[in-house]
């Protein structure tokens, strides 16, 4: 029976690592949120600066924002492999206009060339740029309304059109711009101030001794071949790809006799896909363990939830320190690759949806499910287990790499990698799961929340 055990876990292991390589692979022709996340936020930066006192404007925004998204823009428009949306094109032709680049109007051939690729209500706006007739403030609500009332294009469409500023979008929603501005901005930099400083505590403290020496690991009763089976058999066999190719067209099928909207179904879809991904190997690892009716205290997996003080606390200063890292690391990788590409594809989906319902299912896939299952097998079954043959700091090294290998993006691999660390040295020096759950949790919910931002 062990010889048996043996081959399997080889097997699983040698075809799950053929699908990952195929997948990062893959991940090199995806594209990156990065640029679209990059447009949108010199967007709010537009915006903001026309909500903002003259006084705080420069300090705020800088000297000349719209011209920088100009920059951006026109570079977008020039790469022939990724053509920007209609949007993107009238936003930078009405910037080009404002700025005096692109003659007293739009040309009528390229304004009649983005009609035909917008949405039929949206096509009175393009007309009522060609004219120079005047626009009274009712027809020009009604003109802006269907590209949204907090839209780049709203605002300069107004200026345009001869609005008002006082009823054009950014005067009319200036607490919420800016509010929005300074969450995006100088929120950022106050938790990277405080996560330097906690670094440069925990460095002080290493170097004089003080730190506490962490708790042996208390590991489930598992062997590596056990590992392998509930992590390649049951993740990635099973979970990522036999049991989706099982069940997702009768999703698909339930899902399409439901009138919900496009990107609700795909909310749906992505939560129910990865609720069925986790059955796999969290029912093998309940059948390993269900051999061991015996476990520690705190159980094999050692959550600790309680009190929620020693949870949280460390959780939070974790969250902290990992943020300067995380970020030193995305900018180390974007020195030597300028384009990675690979993005997790839940990043786009948020960043594109509009919908309550389907926001709520990406949140509950990013925010619970995620961190309960990812750090149920890396940090408590692969980490332990791990440790208990190599010692810790192996153990943690090894279990991060795995960890960001099987996000299968390439791009993202080193700030993943250095993310995997800062959770296993968690639950390592915590001895408790909960605290790099919570800490998972808490790093999901800052890049979703960010992304809610910059698209509301």
């Amino acid at each position: 029976m062990g010889n048996w055990k043996g081959l399997l876990a080889l097997l699983a292991l040698c075809l799950s690592g053929l699908i990952w390589i195929s997948g990062l692979e893959e991940s090199l022709s995806r594209p990156s949120v990065v640029n679209a996340l990059d447009v949108r936020q010199l967007e709010l930066t537009v915006l903001t600066a026309e909500a903002l006192p003259p006084s705080l404007r420069t300090l705020l925004v800088g000297e000349d924002p719209r011209g920088n998204l100009v920059e951006v823009l026109e570079k977008q428009s020039k790469d022939p492999s990724s053509p920007p949306p209609a949007e993107r094109r009238l936003a930078l032709t009405l910037l080009q206009r404002s700025q005096g680049d692109a003659g007293s109007t739009p040309k009528d051939s390229d304004l009649a060339d983005l009609a035909s690729q917008v949405d039929p209500s949206r096509r009175p706006l393009l007309l009522a740029l060609q004219g120079p007739s005047v626009v009274s403030p009712s027809q020009q609500q009604a003109l802006l309304a269907p590209w949204g009332e907090e839209s780049l294009i709203a605002q300069l469409g107004c200026e345009q059109l001869g609005g008002a500023a006082s009823a054009c979008p950014a005067k009319r929603q200036a607490p919420w711009l800016i509010a929005r501005f300074l969450a995006l901005t100088v929120l950022p930099a106050l938790l990277m101030v405080a996560g330097v400083i906690l670094l440069g505590r925990q460095l002080w403290l290493l170097q004089r001794g003080r730190l506490p020496n962490p708790p042996p690991l208390v590991a489930p009763p598992l062997s590596l071949v056990d590992v392998t089976l509930v992590i390649a058999g049951g993740f990635v066999l099973l979970g990522e790809v036999l049991l989706p190719a099982l069940t997702q067209g009768a999703l698909l099928r339930q899902l399409s006799h439901w009138t919900l909207p496009a990107d609700t179904r795909q909310g749906i879809e992505v939560l129910g896909t990865y609720l069925t991904l986790m059955l796999a190997p969290l029912g093998i690892l309940a059948l390993f363990l269900a051999r061991h009716p015996n476990p520690p205290k705190g159980g094999w997996l050692q959550w600790g939830w309680r009190p929620v003080s020693s949870v949280v606390g460390p959780a939070l200063n974790g969250f902290l320190m990992m943020i300067p890292l995380v970020a030193l690391a995305t900018w180390l990788l974007q020195q030597v690759w300028t384009d990675p590409g690979g993005s997790n594809p839940l990043l786009e989906m948020v960043l594109g949806s509009s919908n309550g319902l389907a926001l709520l299912a990406f949140a509950l896939t990013a925010v619970v499910f995620a961190p309960l299952f990812e750090e149920t097998l890396f940090r408590g079954v692969l980490l332990p287990v791990l440790g208990r043959h190599m010692g810790g700091v192996a153990a943690v090294g090894i279990s991060a790499v795995l960890f960001a290998l099987a996000h299968l993006s390439l791009g993202e691999l080193l700030p993943l990698s250095v993310l995997g660390v800062g959770l296993g040295l968690l639950r390592w020096q915590s001895g408790r799961l909960g605290a790099s759950v919570c800490l998972h949790a808490l790093w999901n919910s800052l890049t979703f929340l960010n992304l809610l931002l910059l698209t509301r």
